[in-house]
């Protein structure tokens, strides 16, 4: 039996979405073409351009992607956080995990290549400041802390930019028994200043 056409638009969109991201975490921007990407999905350059008439329209939507991925892994994952003094830990275990996969690798190729590309820069810009403030409200919901209290906002913006840094670190080697200590550490220092604050 034959999918309907809306079904089989989807699911090729879906399939060029997840090639793009793909590519870019394996090949970086410049190795990432239409082309490669259309090859990797399984279709023909035509029917990718079809969908994303630019490569910059492919990339945003892969941007977008990556966030509701990231979004979706994220609470996934969240609904197996501990309760009581371990759960500081496992949540920001959990927000470094979201930096040091392949979604933040495609997604920091996507950032350097907007350095030096003026309409993927705008595409990039705002949608990374969407997904900043979705990912902020989302470690405030995990760490049940109140953003209204002096100091909370800034100590879990600490914390995610904490993450990122460690994600960079982790891109060129294994940088995993280094990054425990440091994610156990940051814990220690967390709970006791939410604590304190809250």
């Amino acid at each position: 039996m034959r999918q309907p056409q809306q079904d089989r638009s989807r699911a090729t969109r879906q399939r060029l979405l997840e090639s793009a991201i793909e590519a870019l975490a394996e090949l970086g921007w410049a190795g990432s073409t239409v082309a490669v990407v259309a090859e990797r999905a399984g279709v023909s350059r035509g029917a990718a351009q079809h969908h994303f008439p630019t490569r910059e329209d492919l990339f945003a939507a892969a941007v977008e992607y990556v966030g509701d991925a990231r979004r979706s892994w994220t609470r996934e994952h969240s609904a197996d956080l501990p309760s009581g003094p371990e759960r500081t830990r496992a949540v920001v275990d959990l927000i470094v995990r979201l930096y040091t996969g392949p979604l933040f690798r495609a997604a920091l190729h996507l950032w350097v290549a907007a350095t030096s590309d003026e309409q993927l820069r705008a595409s990039v810009v705002t949608l990374e400041a969407h997904l900043g403030r979705e990912q902020h409200k989302l470690a405030l919901e995990l760490l049940g802390v109140d953003e209204s209290v002096p100091g909370v906002r800034e100590t879990v913006q600490a914390t995610l930019d904490m993450a990122r840094g460690l994600g960079l670190a982790n891109l060129l080697t294994d940088d995993g028994k280094r990054r425990a200590g440091i994610i156990d550490r940051w814990a220690e220092i967390l709970d006791a200043t939410l604590n304190v604050r809250t």
